[in-house]
């Protein structure tokens, strides 16, 4: 098994019995720097007009951008929590799947910025959103 594979696994296992099981939000690429993922657009994500929540589009955003930080640190020593999270949303989707590419631009001792980038399904920009994340020491 590649270490993509097995990056892919864990993150699977981490997902499980959590909102990120319940919207559906699949983690399909781990690289240096980086996490993509996918969230269906259906009623798990809808706001009540039928286009795609702008808070579902953040829970996918975050959660790449806190796996990407979880994958940059030794877990056994170091915990990562989110501090700040912005988003733009840009255009509405109504059915579908969207994609979202989470890259580092930040990767600090005590701190890390990730920006996440969420298309649709022609690859126009639904949301762009940043995300500081604290790196803390386990007690």
């Amino acid at each position: 098994m590649d270490k993509n594979n097995s990056t892919l696994e864990r993150v699977k296992e981490w997902n499980k019995n959590t909102m990120v099981e319940h919207l559906g939000i699949e983690v399909t690429e781990a690289g240096e720097g980086y996490l993509i993922g996918k969230m269906p657009v259906d009623f798990r994500t809808h706001q009540p007009m039928g286009l795609l929540h702008g808070g579902a589009s953040v829970v996918l955003a975050e959660t790449l951008a806190s796996i990407g930080a979880a994958l940059q640190v030794d877990l056994t020593k170091k915990a990562c929590v989110g501090l700040e999270i912005n988003a733009n949303h840009i255009r509405g989707v109504k059915e579908g799947w969207v994609y979202g590419k989470a890259t580092v631009l930040h990767n600090g001792r005590s701190t890390q910025v990730w920006e996440t980038k969420i298309t649709n399904e022609a690859g126009d920009l639904v949301c762009i959103s940043r995300m500081t994340v604290a790196v803390i020491d386990k007690k």
